[in-house]
């Protein structure tokens, strides 16, 4: 199959190369010069595991290509993906369509046969319906069908979420446009990985309602933790007690500072705008954006009583400041929130984090980066470990508490535990839930 990806970001790059893995004919698209001719020069502008050797791969292959030629991209191709942004747009929480009904009508223009316009962006329901008629006001000739295939990629753990999926998500109304899918997703198709097929709207709403449950979920636990903190139980032990019944799962049962990234914070914005324009309050999801706020904002408190309920002119260690391990995306991540709080309040603050830096320098002024955790808490008041990299579950304990100046730790990711802490010379522990 010929695929032209349009937008090379973290969803358009990563399906992109993917699928020129299972043999199609790839090339993605991007209106940036510098992402392509990176791109080009084989160069990956994103921090995910395995990308940059799978790309090289196909590049060298001859199935992977680069361009910012939209129209030579499109023309003959099977299927265009439209995997540009959706940001939040200011003012009403919406995901902004900008981008999508752009590269829409730009795709209907450069069509020279029948194509599958197949939206992956995550959009609001209905958008699949006006990709189509942008395409075909651009291009009244056009013959096309639409197909929504949102994504269920977790930073980190990309490649092996795309090639070993639970799922497959194809909204279609097309019989041809069906088969153009299942054609793309053969070998997932003959190594017996479910495709779910539904209608244009069933899709759009999947990936929402997936991302709103699980961003509750987690929020739901961090709710618990901040209970059990209160009432002397231990949130690791109800998260697990709760995880084994399998009405409920143990995934996203980790109590810590909130959720982040590219995909919680703006869909559970947009699906409860999608309620309320539609009258239908989505009051749980409303509720969720909100204690999630309180979240962060519960762990700076802890912070600052670890300190004595005094920040100004104290050295404080930050380990990770990327919303997740695995990845350089700081989009959301609650150090966004707690670092700059404690560099307004006069902290000295230094941070280590194994790939944050590169977006991280500009998000955090005034901070000074270190290359290890060590380095990190020389001197310091306060560490707070608050990614959980694998490079921080498995610290000198010891060295770390000998390196400071008055040896504290906030583990907001429960790492680590107060005995093992306290036996290693630091004199206070707190984490979450605990």
């Amino acid at each position: 199959m010929k695929i032209a990806m349009i937008g090379t970001g973290y969803v358009g790059l990563v399906s992109g190369v993917c699928f020129s893995d299972f043999g199609h004919d790839v090339v993605c698209v991007d209106k940036d010069p510098a992402k392509i001719t990176k791109l080009q020069s084989g160069e990956v502008p994103i921090f995910e595991p395995g990308l940059q050797a799978l790309m090289a791969k196909n590049v060298a292959a001859g199935r992977l290509n680069f361009t910012l030629d939209l129209p030579r991209a499109v023309a003959g191709a099977d299927a265009v993906f439209i995997a540009v942004g959706t940001p939040t747009r200011r003012g009403d929480g919406h995901a902004d369509l900008t981008y999508v009904m752009a590269a829409a009508g730009e795709i209907g223009t450069a069509l020279t046969g029948y194509a599958v316009i197949v939206t992956k962006s995550t959009v609001p329901v209905g958008t699949n319906r006006k990709v189509f008629e942008a395409a075909m006001a651009a291009n009244p000739a056009a013959q096309l069908d639409v197909a929504s295939n949102p994504e269920f990629l977790r930073e980190g753990a990309a490649i092996d979420d795309f090639m070993r999926p639970d799922r497959v998500v194809v909204g279609v109304e097309t019989e041809r446009a069906k088969k153009v899918l299942a054609d793309i997703y053969r070998p997932l198709f003959l190594r017996e990985f479910p495709v779910v097929y539904t209608g244009l709207e069933s899709a759009e709403m999947i990936k929402y309602a997936a991302n709103a449950f699980l961003a509750a979920k987690i929020t739901f636990i961090n709710e618990i933790a901040a209970l059990c903190e209160r009432v002397g139980a231990d949130v690791k032990d109800v998260a697990k007690g709760m995880g084994m019944d399998g009405r409920i799962g143990n995934k996203f049962l980790h109590a810590g500072p909130g959720y982040g990234g590219s995909c919680f914070p703006k869909d559970t914005k947009a699906l409860a705008r999608i309620g309320q324009e539609h009258a239908v309050p989505m009051q749980i999801t409303e509720t969720v954006i909100k204690v999630n706020e309180e979240i962060k904002r519960r762990m700076l408190d802890k912070i600052v009583d670890l300190c004595d309920g005094q920040l100004n002119g104290k050295a404080i260690a930050i380990l990770g400041v990327t919303f997740k391990p695995n990845t350089d995306d700081m989009r959301e991540a609650p150090s966004l929130t707690i670092v700059p709080a404690l560099v307004g309040a006069g902290a000295k603050v230094r941070v280590c984090d194994p790939q944050g830096k590169h977006e991280g320098e500009a998000l955090l002024p005034g901070v000074k980066w270190c290359e290890t955790p060590y380095q990190a808490a020389q001197g310091a008041q306060a560490v707070v470990l608050l990614t959980e990299w694998n490079e921080f579950r498995a610290m000198d304990l010891g060295k770390l508490a000998r390196k400071m100046e008055i040896a504290r730790m906030a583990d907001l990711r429960n790492v680590y535990s107060q005995a093992e802490a306290l036996a290693a010379g630091f004199e206070s522990y707190v984490s979450v839930g605990r």
